[in-house]
């Protein structure tokens, strides 16, 4: 799961990314380098640590994603670079960083704050870059079409009215994101590798004097940008990132001190992320391992069996299941059946988010 961390100049992406990655890939806001900096970070979860307090297990895991920082180098004077373009559509998600702090250190290019604006930019120049793909396309399409006989037209035919459909979408504001596609629809589109078509995160980048409004910026940005495919967080990753590099206990201190949320804002961000990317976590919990497994949203009990080992999924019988907070409520499996409240599914069972799963299988 690659998720790509993008903004314009001076936006504070860098410290975003410093902050998700919790210090362990720490590097400068201002950096020269052209490369993207690339990291790997846990995805929060209580779940996991709510059943670690009760089984006390010698390894907990946690669910995983890859954040990649891309250098704002990457949109050049006339708009994003191919090569910056190829990468970013490669992702499985984008994190737009606006900037919504005032600091004089760290003057902004444009001159002045204006956070509506510089959304509108980037997504501008995003959406040119997917117009002019499908321009190119349906030129090529066009002119394939003059060379071919009425009847052998109707692929192409299909193809252009698409591309037609996705250009009408551009133009008028929104990402390919936000359009209703079919499963086939959505196989066709996969080769041109799109970027509006992307799910987007939006952070809100606050400076320190808008931390005890955070929850209501959310709210307000939400309400103006928000969507299908698109899910907003407000935070300040300066905050943020120092405090990812404090003890937890120190750090849960610090929040408190500052008046931040309970749920850190930051979390919350990582978990919209995660959410967007249509994944889900199902756990298993003993005495070795609490972990989190990642499975798409719809996955029945055999795939997720396979996430674990293939051998689970091929010679899959039935599940054992139980609710996270049943089971740490309990105290143990031994308790819960007592309870009555574990329960046995089998091939068909859609696996729910924070179902806590033992796969009996034979092979």
């Amino acid at each position: 799961m690659d998720i790509g961390i993008i903004g314009l100049a001076r936006s504070g992406k860098t410290s975003f990314f410093n902050a998700v990655t919790r210090g362990t890939a720490q590097v400068g806001a201002y950096s020269s380098q052209q490369e993207p900096n690339v990291g790997i970070a846990r995805v929060p979860d209580a779940r996991v640590d709510a059943l670690a307090a009760v089984f006390h297990p010698k390894k907990t895991t946690y669910a995983e994603i890859r954040w990649v920082d891309y250098p704002v180098a990457g949109f050049g004077a006339e708009g994003p670079g191919n090569r910056f373009l190829a990468e970013i559509a490669g992702l499985d998600a984008l994190v737009h960083v606006a900037r919504a702090f005032e600091d004089e250190s760290v003057p902004h290019p444009e001159g002045s704050v204006d956070a509506a604006r510089d959304i509108e930019s980037l997504d501008l120049e995003l959406a040119f870059a997917d117009l002019g793909l499908i321009e190119r396309r349906l030129g090529r399409i066009d002119a394939e079409m003059r060379s071919m006989k009425a009847a052998d037209r109707g692929r192409l035919e299909g193809d252009r009215a698409l591309l037609q459909r996705l250009q009408s979408e551009l133009e008028a504001g929104r990402g390919i994101r936000s359009l209703d596609l079919t499963e086939d629809e959505r196989r066709q589109l996969a080769a041109y590798q799109f970027v509006t078509a992307l799910p987007v995160l939006l952070v809100v980048n606050v400076g320190e004097d808008g931390l005890e409004r955070i929850e209501a910026i959310e709210a307000e940005c939400a309400a103006r940008y928000g969507g299908p495919g698109v899910a907003v967080a407000a935070l300040c990753a300066k905050v943020e990132a120092e405090l990812s590099s404090l003890d937890p206990a120190e750090a849960e201190e610090f929040r408190r001190d500052l008046g931040l949320p309970e749920v850190s804002p930051l979390d919350r961000a990582i978990q919209a992320a995660y959410s967007l990317l249509g994944l889900q976590s199902f756990l298993t919990a003993g005495d070795d391992e609490c972990r989190a497994w990642t499975v798409r949203r719809g996955a029945n009990a055999p795939e997720a069996a396979g996430k674990i080992h293939s051998d689970l999924e091929r010679g899959f019988i039935r599940a054992e299941v139980a609710r996270w907070d049943e089971l740490a409520e309990a105290g143990s499996v031994a308790e819960l059946k007592k309870r009555g409240r574990l329960r046995t599914e089998g091939k068909q069972y859609i696996v729910q988010d924070g179902d806590v799963l033992n796969i009996l299988f034979n092979v």
